[in-house]
Order: structure tokens, then C-alpha cells, then sequence
């Protein structure tokens, strides 16, 4: 298998230069392989390196070339559920840690960004969520009364203070949560894989993993050119999850999500457009996001059709388009430069996953459309479980469980995208 070349986007043509890393080639030992060259298999590569393990990183392409590098480079903080709903299914312990580990989430891309010198336009300056009809503020307020008890530094903005944040009247109310901000998620990717080479992983791109097996010791993985013993494996390959480990590929839904980005826009119309240059994503059925970036672009983003594509013809970018010009009337007639999209993770409860289905392995994936910030501190769960298997997690380890009737997946997310739009529409 021949690696493919990445994808073109805005952040293929803006990023950081990527690192060298060469094919696997021959027969080689380690402490730990990983398979996958996104957030989650890099950030482990980077703790366990730093902690001292011989890693071998493994990825198909090239470091950050799946959503990792394609996402809309929002770093928000938190999971899709709110904090009572999240120790309601899991106790106060154990709720209690995620809640913690998911909220602090964004601190440690950006501590990250500070230690490493990582150049990926990181900026914190908040998220917004932001509601356009009154159900979904009323989400809104509940879920930031959970959130302020749990020290959450999160404040509500009502349709005034929504308009000056955003230069839209659009929306009724929201919610900012100064923990969040934005990175380029290419250049961010290509410098946690700095980072960790650096430390002394060992990272491998062109390298497809085409099967593992059980041997003496530990684990035999293989590529088409060579082959790495290790005792641990970690299996960190999210939205593009395939079959080499029974079941991982049918425990998620892969959808897909497209991006629009604008020219440099004037820096008085991008002040006029998004004045706080926060991160924005709706609550809704079907969330569009947004934010502006370094070079005063607007990133305008949400569901995309079920297949790669960057073809500006394709209606889920003329769609991001028209909703933007809704939203900002004095867009018409700007330049729209780049098209793209890619695959992120859903899992049947909306929560990230972390699986031990043998000894010696771990897998980590499902992070929901919060992948910046929440597979960041998962490679770094994924690093202390393997660094030490008596460690208490912030996460729970789960079984594996594949979603029944799983090859009917195109078909259940092309509905529930019809659904979603047409509740939205009635602003339920």
C-alpha cells in the first residue's frame, strides 16, 4: 500500500512543515507499538517517550493525516454530556474524574503548545455555544448551572451580549467557556509528532498495519515492509478505524464532516464578524462551527456528504456558504479558498472509549467532535495505563461492544441528518 498524499485544505497549505518518518523497513523490538498517527497516538507517543519507553509509532500516511489533521481546530473543553448526566452513569468517583480530566482537557493542548514551541496559531481565547431558538438556551442554562458547580468558568450571554460576541443577530442566547480557544490542527499534529520524536519515538508513516498477532512476549505487528515486536500495543485510530482488531471498526459510526474557509478576510470585517475571535459551535440536531483564524479566515464548518470530496460544487459547501452569508450579509461576494472534510467517531453513548480487549492491548477512540482536546488527554490515559497498569484512569475502561447491524451505517446517518435538519427547522 502506497501512503496517500494529504489531502488538500487550508491547513495542508498553511501548516508546519511535517517530520521525516520513513517507512518501517525489517524486524525491530520496542516496549510499546502504536498504531495510528492522530492526537491520540501521538500524544501517547510523546508521554511514553518522555517517560522513558521504547515507542514505535505506525500510521499509514503521514502524522495528522486523518481528522486529526482535517478538523475544525476547536479546542472545547468538556464531553457531549452535561456533569449530572455524566455522574449519573458513572458515580461521583468516577464521574468526577472525567468531568475533571475532560473540562482541563484544553489547558493541556495548550500547555503542550507553551512546552513544546508547538507553531499551530494557538489562540485561547474561549468557546461559545450558542443557541438559536429557545430550546435550545434553555440546554444552555441548565447545563452551565451544572457546570458553574463544578467550577466550570463559564458564563451566559444573552441575545445582546450574543450579538456583540458574534455580529449576528441570529441567536437568542449562549453560553462562553473561557477554557477553550483554537490551533491549527495540522500544524498541532505535526508538532506533537516533533515532540515525540524528539523524545525518542520511533514514528513511521507509509507504514499500514496489516495484522497483529499474538506471539511470545507480547504482540507481532505488521506492516507490508517490516514488522515490530512490542509487549503493548495501543490501537489509536479513531474516525478511520478499520478491521484489524475484531469488533474496534463496528464499536463506532464514522461520519463525516466538511469545512469551508474563506480569503484573508479585511481586518474590519472579520472584527465585525466575530469581534471576541472566539471558537462557536451551535446547539442544535445538525451543529454548524466556526471560528476566524490567524490570518482573519472564517472556518466554516459542519455535516458533510458521506465521502471525501473538495469539489466547492458539493451542496454541504454551498450550504455552509448560503448559511454564512445568512449569518453575515456582508460575506456576499467574498472568496471561498479552500473545501474539505473528513471522518470523526461517534460512539452509541456519546462518550469516549477506552477498551483492553487482551492482554497487552488498549485502544482508545470515539471522541464525538471533540477530538483536539479530548484524544490529547486520552493518549495521555492511554501512556499512564500502559506506563503503569495499577493507575487509576479519568476514564473507564469498557468492553467492547459492536453496534448491532453496523454495515447499515451510511444509510442510519444520512436519515438522522434528514431528521436533525427538519427538527432544527421547527426549532425543537
Amino acid at each position: 500500500m502506497t501512503a496517500r498524499p494529504l489531502p488538500k485544505s487550508l491547513y495542508a497549505a498553511t501548516a508546519r512543515p511535517p517530520i521525516t518518518a520513513p517507512p518501517l523497513e525489517g524486524e525491530r523490538k520496542a516496549s510499546v507499538a502504536i498504531v495510528g498517527g492522530g492526537f491520540t497516538g501521538l500524544s501517547a507517543a510523546l508521554h511514553l517517550a518522555q517517560a522513558g519507553a521504547d515507542v514505535v509509532l505506525l500510521e499509514s500516511h503521514e502524522p495528522g493525516w486523518g481528522a486529526s489533521g482535517r478538523n475544525g481546530g476547536q479546542v472545547n473543553p468538556g464531553l457531549k454530556h452535561e456533569p449530572d448526566t455524566i455522574l449519573r452513569d458513572f458515580g461521583p468517583e468516577m464521574g468526577g474524574r472525567m468531568i475533571r480530566l475532560s473540562g482541563g482537557a484544553p489547558q493541556g493542548v495548550f500547555d503542550l503548545v507553551r512546552e513544546h514551541q508547538i507553531q499551530c496559531e494557538a489562540h485561547q481565547g474561549g468557546t461559545i455555544r450558542a443557541a438559536y431558538h429557545e430550546a435550545g438556551f434553555a440546554e444552555i442554562r441548565a447545563g452551565a448551572e451544572q457546570q458553574q458547580r463544578h467550577g466550570a468558568p463559564v458564563e451566559l450571554l444573552d441575545a445582546e451580549e450574543m450579538r456583540r460576541v458574534t455580529g449576528t443577530s441570529r441567536y437568542v442566547g449562549g453560553l462562553v467557556d473561557r477554557r477553550g480557544g483554537n490551533v491549527n490542527p495540522l500544524g498541532y499534529a505535526r508538532g506533537l509528532a516533533d515532540a515525540a520524536q524528539r523524545a525518542g519515538a520511533a514514528i513511521h508513516g507509509g507504514s499500514p498495519v496489516t495484522r497483529v498477532a499474538r506471539g511470545a512476549g507480547g504482540w507481532a505487528i505488521h506492516t507490508p515492509t517490516g514488522i515490530v515486536r512490542a509487549e503493548h500495543l495501543a490501537l489509536c485510530t479513531n474516525g478511520y478505524t478499520d478491521g484489524l482488531w475484531p469488533g474496534l471498526r463496528r464499536s463506532i459510526v464514522p461520519v463525516f464532516s466538511a469545512i469551508a474557509a474563506t480569503e484573508p478576510l479585511p481586518e474590519e470585517l472579520a472584527r465585525a464578524i466575530m469581534p471576541a475571535r472566539s471558537v462557536l459551535y451551535e446547539i442544535a440536531s445538525i451543529t454548524v462551527y466556526y471560528r476566524l483564524d490567524a490570518a482573519n479566515r472564517l472556518l466554516m464548518g459542519g455535516r458533510s456528504a458521506l465521502r471525501d470530496t473538495s469539489d466547492p460544487r458539493e451542496y454541504s459547501y454551498r450550504r455552509l456558504i448560503r448559511y454564512s452569508e445568512t449569518l453575515w450579509p456582508q460575506l456576499k461576494g467574498v472568496r471561498w479558498e479552500y473545501f474539505w472534510n473528513g471522518q470523526l467517531a461517534i460512539t452509541p453513548d456519546h462518550y469516549p472509549h477506552l477498551h483492553e480487549p487482551a492482554p497487552g492491548v488498549i485502544a482508545a477512540l470515539g471522541y464525538n467532535g471533540r477530538g483536539v482536546a479530548m484524544a490529547t488527554a486520552m493518549g495521555k490515559q492511554v501512556a499512564r495505563r500502559i506506563l503503569s497498569p495499577t493507575a487509576e484512569l479519568d476514564m473507564p475502561m469498557t468492553d467492547l461492544k459492536p453496534i448491532a447491524f453496523h454495515g447499515l451505517w451510511r444509510s442510519a446517518v444520512a436519515a438522522r441528518v434528514t431528521y436533525g435538519r427538519i427538527r432544527d427547522m421547527l426549532g425543537v
